[in-house]
Order: structure tokens, then sequence, then C-alpha cells
């Protein structure tokens, strides 16, 4: 309430009261305008009055349109126009095919409800049904292809074991490598432990020496035999790789492209080179008549009379002597010494960079004797004077020691170790640490008898997890794969438990606190191992000084 002051018709003020009632709804917009000049607006007068309440009845009422539904009337015609013909008086119209339709029982509200909730109910019914059997259906197929997948992954698991079993079996048989004989002086001492260890066991006194000195005298047996085995592979060897040397004086020069395609040009060097490979292989060949015998040997003869000196002249006396002694008749394994000298002439001949200029980037010992005084070095053992490729340095090593003949030597006759299996263990983790691309370093330091301390020793020779001892099935990965491999830094897996490793994200989740601590000491074990290792030192300190940093930084 406020008072106002309003003029009357007789010129006087008088004092009134105005009621304000403040709205309890907003009132709608009817429209108005405003003043431009000032910017005030004025609304319309049904948008300020409040409206007139009705008188309540007692009585509760409904508007018109709750009540009364709204029609429409819309005309409609068809595109064709049509009439409905009925009876009347003159017309007959037939009601044989007329339908008599019935009113249905009327049903309620509810009673339409509830026969749309029991409809619903039956539908949702056979919906779940159909999910439930897709849902079976789907967990079969995919049980059915996990078993068919494991199925497939046992057989080539199998496969790959029976392979790599075979390769072994096929080496063990054929030895032709240093490696290949390595297995058989390993399993010549692993028989050789048994046969000791059963005789310490069973026998005693006399009957026990009697035994040792016949297993002496087999030991001794088998040895030959597998050193008349090297001696085989050796003359196999050298002719594979004195063909292998020709091959590569032969072969003329390459290059790729802009485009990718690979250009080859024949040189008068490899033209040369390839010339005395054809030469070598038809004066080594056996079992050849003797009319092809004299005219190799008669171009034989014409190539190295091209250069006059002392080999040649030698080459050349050979030559007739065999030319004449075939005239006469002779026997050709009466030959055979006369042409083994004619062939280790010839690659005599051959090796001299005058004759096959090629061979020159192919020697081992460089034509220049100034060379010879660089990166050579002295075996202790054999006394000998070899290059440094011939000497394996252990990564534990301060100085040169011994070559690598030596080294094989004495594997052989003291601890018979075979580095096979560890070998292909190295070789799959130095290809994994390469596609990581984080320039790895480390792993390529590790030597293969560092790899087997690394196995035997510290990792007892078995998966940590499944405790699998077989090295054909181990692997080594990362234990954090953020960081380059290092011995500090692995784990050792079977193949199958290393993919599922590497999957991890979190290690501390993954794995509970006992097993993180057990590898956690072994990677303490392998740290003061590698430690005395000098080209390790650089890499430890690195890595305390970036844990120091990290630890500085939280």
């Amino acid at each position: 309430y406020f008072g106002t002051s309003i003029s009357t018709d007789s010129g006087s003020f008088q004092e009134v009261v105005v009621k304000i009632e403040r709205p309890t709804y907003k009132k709608p917009f009817l429209g108005g305008f405003r003043n431009v000049s000032t910017g005030v607006e004025f609304h319309n007068a049904g948008s300020q009055t409040k409206p007139k309440k009705r008188p309540d009845k007692g009585i509760q009422l409904f508007s018109k349109e709750t009540q009364t539904v709204v029609d429409k009337n819309k005309l409609q015609q068809t595109r064709n126009t049509t009439s409905t013909q009925m009876t009347k008086i003159g017309l007959y119209v037939s009601n044989v095919t007329d339908k008599l339709i019935s009113p249905g029982k009327y049903f309620t509200a509810e009673e339409y409800h509830k026969r749309r909730l029991e409809a619903v109910i039956v539908i949702q019914k056979y919906f779940r049904r159909w999910y439930a059997v897709r849902l079976v259906q789907n967990l079969l197929e995919e049980k059915r292809l996990r078993l068919a997948w494991e199925a497939q992954e046992e057989l080539r698991k199998k496969r790959e074991r029976e392979e790599l079993l075979r390769r072994e079996y096929e080496k063990k048989l054929n030895p032709k490598t240093r490696e290949d004989f390595e297995l058989l002086y390993h399993d010549l001492e692993l028989w050789l432990q048994e046969e000791t260890e059963r005789i310490n066991q069973t026998l005693t006194g006399a009957e026990r020496k009697t035994a040792l000195c016949a297993l002496l005298e087999e030991e001794t047996e088998l040895i030959a035999c597998i050193e008349m085995h090297r001696l085989h592979a050796n003359v196999e060897n050298q002719q594979k790789a004195i063909l292998h040397l020709l091959k590569k004086c032969a072969q003329p020069r390459r290059w790729k492209a802009f485009d990718g395609r690979i250009t080859e040009m024949a040189t008068q060097s490899s033209l040369r080179g390839k010339e005395l490979l054809e030469m070598y292989i038809s004066i080594s060949a056996k079992d050849i008549p003797k009319d092809e015998r004299r005219s190799v040997l008669l171009a034989l003869k014409c190539i190295v009379k091209e250069h006059d000196c002392k080999l040649t002249q030698e080459i050349v006396a050979l030559i007739n002597r065999e030319l004449d002694l075939m005239s006469r008749g002779v026997k050709e394994c009466n030959l055979e010494g006369l042409r083994k000298r004619i062939c280790t002439l010839f690659l005599q001949y051959v090796k001299i960079p005058e004759f096959n200029p090629e061979v020159a980037r192919l020697l081992k010992v460089p034509q220049d004797p100034l060379q010879l005084y660089k990166n050579i070095y002295f075996c202790h053992s054999c006394e000998n004077y070899l290059p440094s490729s011939e000497f394996p340095i252990p990564s534990n090593s301060r100085t040169i020691g011994k070559c690598r003949s030596c080294y094989q030597l004495d594997n052989e006759a003291r601890l018979r170790e075979a580095y096979y299996k560890y070998r292909l263990i190295l070789e799959s983790l130095r290809k994994a640490e390469v596609d990581y691309q984080d320039d790895t370093k480390i792993v390529f330091l590790v030597q293969l008898p560092d790899m087997q301390y690394l196995i035997e020793k510290i990792w007892n020779g078995r998966s940590v997890l499944s405790a699998c001892s077989d090295l054909y099935d181990l692997v080594m990965v990362r234990w954090d794969k953020q960081q380059e491999w290092s011995p500090w830094n692995t784990i050792l897996l079977t193949k199958t438990e290393a993919d599922a490793h590497l999957k991890l994200i979190d290690l501390q989740q993954a794995y509970e606190a006992p097993f993180i601590d057990i590898i956690k000491q072994r990677h303490i074990r392998a740290k003061n191992y590698f430690a005395q290792i000098p080209a390790m030192s650089s890499f430890l300190r690195r890595n305390a000084n970036q844990a120091n940093a990290n630890s500085y930084k939280n």
C-alpha cells in the first residue's frame, strides 16, 4: 500500500490509498509499443490487469476441449470417380457377395492395456529366447575358433620343436661347421659324466679302475671318429670356400637406380674372374671323357701362358706331363695326385692380383706389407701373429688373449661347452631389440659365455613363471619395455609367456609383490656380475645418474 494525491473536478487534490498486488504467475505478453525518442515501453492492458477468478462451486469442471473431439472436414477426390448403387424401385442389385459384419465384444481400457502388456511380454519372451540362442551360438563359435587356434598353435609349436630337434640331429649326424663339432663334444662330455657316475656308484676297487680304463679307451675311439669327420668336413668346406671366392670374383657390379631397379655391369676384371671360375670348375671335374679332359688342359695352358713366371711354367710342365701320360694310356686313378697338383697351382695362380684383379679386395692378407702392422696381435697359446678378427674378446676381458682356434681346442679338451641354444636365444633377443628402434647398445656387447652365465646362473636355466627348462622354448625379453634391454632389465620366459608379458601396461598391478621382489633380486645379482665388465660399467653409471636425477626431481 502507498498513498498518492489526485486532482478532482473542482481543482483540489485528494489523498487516496493505492493497493498493489504482486502477480503470482507470469503474465502473458499481449503486445504493446515503445516510444522511439524516450525508449519507454507500454504494454496492453490485458498484460497488466489480473484476470477475474471464477467463484468455486465445489464441483470439478472440465474444459470443452477435454470432452469434445475436434473434427476436421476435408474433401477428398479420388482419381477415378466411383459410386455405390443400391437396390431401389425398378433396380435389383444382388447381395450374394455381401458379408454380414457383427460387432465384437466390447472391452474396457484396462482390458485393452492388459492385452497390450501380455502381448509385450510374449514378444519379450521370444526376443530373449532368440537373443539367448544367438549368444550361445556365438559363444560356441568363439569356443570352436579358440580350440582350433589352440590346436593349430600347438601343432605349430610341435612342428617347430621337431624341426629344431631334426636340425640339431642333422648337425650331429653330419657335422660340418665348428658349432656342429661343439655339439658333438658336448654330448660326448654328457655321456662321459653319466658313465663315470654309473661306474662310481656300482663298482669299487680294481673293477672300478678297469671300467674307467675301458671308458677312457672308448672315449678315445669316439674322439678319433669325430676328428675323422672333421677332416672330411674341412675338405668339403675348403672346396666350398674356394668356389665362393671365385664366384665373388666373377660377380658383376650392381647398384640400385632411382626407380628401384637393379643395374648390373660386367667389367673387364669380372669377366676375367668368370673365365677363371669356369676353368677351375672344369679342371676340378671328375669322371669326364679323355677328349674333353685334353681340351680343358689345352685351354688352361693357353690361359696361363699369357703370363710368364715360375708358377705358370710349373703349371705348363704339369699339363704337358698329364697329356703325355694320358696318351700312353695310364689309368685315371694313377693321375689323381697330378691333377690335384694342377688344381692347387692354378688356385695359387687365381689368388694373385696380377692375374685376377678382382681377388685383391677379397684376400685376407693385404698386398701392402705396411698394412700388416695394423690390427695384428700375438696369440700366446699357439704363438702366431693373427689379425684382430681371429681373436674372440670376451666382454669381461681387459687384454687380448687366445685366438679362436685355441679357444676351440681348449673347450674341446676341457669344458666341452655347446653354445648353440644360447646363440639362438641371443639372436632372437637382438632381432627383437632392433625392432624397438630405440638405439639399444648393451645387447650387442653381450657374448655367448655371458648369455650362458645369465641364463644358467642368474635365472637357473628355466622360466621364472612356469619353470620350463626347454631352452628351445625360452626367450629373453625386457622386464620394463619402456627402457632398453640390459642384464638388469630382463626376464626369462617361454615364448607364449613373453608375448603376454609384453602386452602388460602396469607391472605392479599385473604381478604380486613377492614375485617382483624375486625379479629385483636377480637383477641385482646380474648387475653385480656385469659391473666387473669394463664395457658395462659406463652403462651402469649412466643408469645410476639417471635414477639419482629422477629421485631428485621427485
